[in-house]
């Protein structure tokens, strides 16, 4: 199998575009074909192209046959919202109720933004939530009103990251996203707690290809870059962020991921959780209640300016913030429209033949 680099399968996109919202119209009319709502299918759809536009190609439009499947399946709940197990103000809990995950993380941070302005800030944990796609995408609501912003997920249901020194699997790649107002653009981090993600691993072993890297290690706890060796009898395991040399980052992340979304929802792993989902935390602040608005984004924004003007090591490769390729694909794609990973239209076209929904046409 051939190595490959992420910048290399970016590469591969398909120079085929799509406008925007008709790709967001084709994915809300499957949605609400197989069942849900206008509201919960806009919101899921708007986001699942939000996050190929800003090049999260694996938690876009990729995950929307599933999505399709699940509901079908009756794996997804279609019909009303999340039960309030606790209110506190600045401390919510959901039940989920295993509704589409990418609109009860959309209703949590706006939730938790609205109360954050009067409290300061508000944490919303959500229990029983299906899979809730891209955290990148969910951070703009915040920090286009100047608030900051953190999201956290785990799946209580499945395990194929060891943790440092491990050689089975524990956790899931657990993500953590942080939004960042400043006096520009925000910074906007997305990174998982594990090397790669279940979804990028899957890919590359569908193309025969393999990690850059020793990103795995196979049932004998041997260092692998074969994605091969997660799905193998008896499987092997992704490694934390840091691998075999400073793993044990990447599992204090995921231990802290553990705990934000598990443990203060009250409800996880311990519990023998089945079926794809999520546990979710989300945490919105105000810096207007804090030390001001003004004040914090010109700290931000100085760090901002600080990182973008540093020496780079490659001076044809001048620093980025976290965020920056995003937000300049999301602009690109209102104006250009958006270019899918291939094969992920051709993998929706069933379900919208037997639907009658119509393709998204071609712009360029």
């Amino acid at each position: 199998m051939q190595a490959v680099r992420g910048d290399e399968l970016v590469a591969t996109m398909d120079p085929v575009r799509h406008e925007l919202r008709d790709l967001q119209r084709f994915a809300s009319e499957l949605l609400v074909a197989a069942g849900l709502n206008d509201a919960k299918a806009a919101t899921t759809a708007r986001l699942l192209v939000v996050a190929d536009a800003m090049g999260h190609s694996t938690h876009g439009l990729a995950q929307l046959a599933d999505y399709l499947d699940e509901i079908e399946a009756g794996e997804m709940e279609i019909h009303g919202g999340p039960t309030v197990v606790a209110d506190h103000g600045a401390a919510v809990v959901w039940d989920g109720r295993r509704l589409p995950g990418v609109w009860l993380a959309a209703e949590a941070v706006a939730l938790a933004s609205e109360r954050a302005a009067s409290l300061g800030l508000c944490a919303v944990t959500i229990r029983r939530s299906h899979h809730i796609g891209c955290l990148a995408a969910l951070l703009t609501h915040a920090t286009d009103r100047g608030l900051m912003v953190m999201v956290a997920c785990s799946d209580p249901s499945a395990a194929m990251v060891a943790p440092f020194g491990g050689r089975e699997g524990v956790f899931t790649p657990d993500p953590i996203a942080i939004g960042v107002p400043t006096d520009s653009d925000p910074i906007l981090i997305d990174m998982s707690s594990s090397i790669t993600t279940a979804g990028m691993s899957g890919r590359l072993r569908r193309q025969g290809l393999r990690y850059p890297g020793d990103w795995a290690v196979d049932a004998e706890g041997r260092p692998s870059d074969d994605p091969g060796v997660l799905v193998a009898d008896p499987p092997g395991a992704l490694l934390p962020a840091g691998g075999l040399d400073h793993g044990q980052k990447g599992y204090g992340l995921a231990l802290m991921v553990e705990a934000l979304t598990q443990g203060l929802s009250g409800y996880g792993r311990a519990d023998g959780e089945g079926g794809w989902g999520a546990s979710v935390f989300v945490q919105v602040f105000d810096p207007a209640l804090f030390g001001g608005r003004d004040a914090f984004a010109g700290q931000t924004g100085f760090i901002a300016a600080l990182c973008r003007s540093a020496a780079p090591i490659d001076p044809a490769q001048p620093v980025r913030l976290p965020g920056e390729a995003a937000l300049r694909g999301l602009r690109d794609a209102e104006v250009c429209g958006v270019a899918l990973y291939p094969g992920v239209l051709e993998g929706l076209a069933e379900a919208a033949a037997r639907y009658g929904v119509a393709a998204p046409q071609v712009v360029g």
